[in-house]
């Protein structure tokens, strides 16, 4: 991943250090309903805060798409972060221009103040040159602490690095150092499980993954593509049908690289995915004209946590069934607790991540135990495809 910039022994007292959050966090009747990302933020904060800085919190909140947008302010997080922080949190309501400059000039060291939502700007998606401009005139240091925003080549997550000394935060490093030892330099063997409904939206993700793990597992509905590839009954199941020659190649691939392929040996099928329903396990080929998978099967879960229990490093995108709808949970829930079993008895690296992955191992109340759980989403995931990420390269050494 190559080293990047953090902010041991830099001396912040007094300066002005712009910190990129992400703030984007859900509303509920105007009020913040989830704080996990204000949370995630504290240990920056407060080392900035105790080391004297001036601290000055930037974020975009939804897509008011260059427009000032009353419903996608920024103000409702300063209660709630005020409370985690223990001290005022001081707000302006532009992040640029004379109301941002007025704001950060009435601040004393260790101070706090956010400022306006970025995305007010149009400049700010648009990464243009004069609107970092203005955002860097209002500080002395820049501090990235928003991995799930780092995918995007931004104003705020990419230009406004490159004109101030810029430092990975303490929430960027653990996001960093985790996903370096999942797939950057990890222990091997290496185990990898991807899941979700569609193999159309992850072959990027599965040929970066067969370069680099020693074993794969796929589950949902896109194991049903590799197994109508392969030749098996898939009935009423969800597959894309479309993909089987695509399905064939991957699997020729992985075998050319030496990446062991896990497929289903067994399924969970229902005619319907509603919660209750009768739902019956079957061996491949077996299932009935009306019946759906939807889960993976007893001997395919245990298959996988054999695996786990082989394997030095575990990275995880994407449930195994329809997790949603119990009792087609079942399969994803076994393995994430025996994932979180092994890493908790330091026999296993668990790392995971993506919308569904997080809320899955969290119904499961596996996600505690993980190594590390990543809440990123598309940055997590573009990672795993091996993509480059703007906000990263910009706090490179």
């Amino acid at each position: 991943m190559g080293a990047f910039r953090t902010l041991d022994g830099v001396d912040v007292r007094g300066k002005r250090v712009l910190v990129r959050e992400d703030f984007n966090v859900p509303l509920h009747d105007g009020e913040v309903s989830d704080d996990t990302r204000l949370k995630v933020a504290l240990p920056t904060i407060e080392q900035l805060r105790k080391g004297g800085a001036k601290t000055i919190l930037i974020s975009h909140f939804d897509r008011p798409k260059g427009k000032r947008v009353p419903s996608m302010s920024l103000k409702p997080v300063v209660a709630p972060l005020e409370k985690l922080l223990g001290v005022r949190v001081a707000f302006a309501e532009d992040c640029i221009g004379e109301t941002a400059k007025a704001a950060v000039d009435a601040m004393a060291p260790g101070d706090v103040l956010l400022l306006q939502n970025l995305r007010y700007h149009a400049g700010e998606e648009a990464n243009d040159p004069a609107f970092a401009k203005e955002l860097a005139a209002n500080g002395d240091l820049y501090v990235d602490d928003a991995f799930s925003a780092a995918h995007r080549a931004h104003a705020s997550t990419e230009a406004l690095a490159h004109l101030l000394p810029a430092y990975a935060g303490e929430a960027m490093r653990r996001e960093l150092t985790a996903l370096d030892r999942a797939l950057g330099n990890p222990k091997r063997p290496v185990l990898g499980i991807v899941g979700g409904s569609k193999v159309s939206t992850k072959l990027d993700l599965l040929h970066n993954l067969i370069v680099k793990l020693d074993q794969l597992a796929i589950g949902g509905g896109m194991a049903n593509t590799f197994l109508f590839a392969q030749g098996w009954d898939v009935a009423a199941s969800y597959v894309e049908k479309d993909l089987a020659d695509t399905a064939r190649g991957i699997m020729a691939f992985a075998e050319s690289r030496q990446c062991e392929l896990l497929l289903p040996i067994d399924i969970v099928v229902a005619e319907r995915p509603e919660p209750g329903a009768a739902a019956r396990v079957r061996g491949l080929g077996e299932i009935d004209e009306h019946e759906r998978i939807l889960d993976a099967g007893p001997k395919t879960v245990e298959r996988l946590c054999m695996a786990m229990d082989s394997a030095e490093t575990l990275i995880w995108n994407g449930p195994l069934g329809v997790f949603e709808v119990p009792p087609f949970d079942k399969g994803t829930v076994a393995a994430a607790l025996h994932a979180a079993a092994l890493a908790k008895a330091g026999k296993l690296v668990a790392v995971a991540g993506g919308g569904d992955t997080v809320a899955a191992l969290n119904a499961a109340k596996a996600a505690a135990d993980f190594t590390f759980v990543s809440t990123a989403g598309g940055a997590f995931l573009e990672w795993m495809e091996g993509k480059t990420l703007p906000g990263v390269e910009a706090l490179k050494s």
